[in-house]
């Protein structure tokens, strides 16, 4: 028995009648959030440069995915072996530069022919009517928007300039004072996130770093400066919820100064 076949086999033992309560009572839709904190864990860990959490890491995504053909097995949808022999089968026919004859000179020919193949992998099946369709609804909602802005960019619907983007920002938030001014909390909503959506098109316009990089940059300041004031009131016996709102103001004001 392969070490995969092992860990295959756990999972079947986990989900046994006598398995465990917490594993048999997992479903796809259960397990979805665990599948995303996994895989941020391993980025995290690869930010790091760590091997040893990379390698854990990958183990617990690996885990998962055989959680999840485990479960499908039992549904008599599919099992893991077949997992495993599409996703070979589909590397293998999309990679005619490596394991057939068509040549390649860099790159964006490889990319290239990767859409080739694809178009014809779909040729005889039921079109996709939209080009944004095959995006997944469970990515991250920056990275859900910038991909589709990018695809609706590649067919020429995109703004013309950087000015342009800048000011339907400016309009957005002035809908969302509007909505706020309304009191209309559904109105209010939906503005909140065509200014995020706005956000977003003028950070992929700028061809600099991603709105989701940007927003994580932003996160990690604010957990430098939240730290810095924690660290400052542990030296004086006491923790955020110790002081008022004008004394966190003000250690605030000293952490963005340090």
């Amino acid at each position: 028995m392969t070490e995969m076949d092992r860990l295959v086999e756990v999972m079947r033992r986990l989900r046994a009648p006598d398995g465990c309560p917490w594993d048999r009572e997992q479903t796809h839709e259960s397990l979805k959030k665990n599948l995303i904190e996994e895989a941020a864990e391993y980025l995290d860990a690869v930010d790091a440069a760590d091997d040893a959490a990379m390698r854990e890491e990958l183990g617990d995504v690996l885990m998962q995915v055989v959680l999840h053909a485990v479960i499908a097995e039992e549904r008599n949808a599919f099992d893991f072996q077949q997992v495993t022999k599409d996703i070979a089968d589909k590397m293998v026919r999309r990679h005619p530069h490596v394991f057939g004859s068509e040549k390649v000179d860099s790159v964006s020919d490889v990319l290239t022919l990767w859409e080739t193949v694809k178009k014809e992998e779909k040729q005889g099946k039921t079109p996709v009517v939209s080009i944004l369709a095959r995006i997944p609804r469970s990515l991250p909602g920056l990275m859900r928007a910038e991909k589709m802005q990018k695809k609706a960019a590649k067919v020429s619907f995109d703004w013309q300039d950087e000015a342009g983007v800048r000011a339907k920002l400016a309009e957005e938030f002035q809908e969302v004072q509007a909505a706020f001014d309304s009191g209309n909390d559904v109105a209010i909503d939906e503005e909140l996130g065509d200014l995020m959506f706005t956000i977003v098109n003028l950070a992929r316009f700028r061809k600099r770093a991603s709105a989701e990089e940007l927003l994580q940059r932003a996160s990690d300041k604010f957990q430098r400066r939240f730290q810095w004031l924690e660290q400052r009131l542990a030296e004086q016996g006491k923790s955020p919820a110790d002081v008022s709102p004008e004394e966190l103001d003000s250690l605030w004001k000293q952490a963005k100064n340090a």
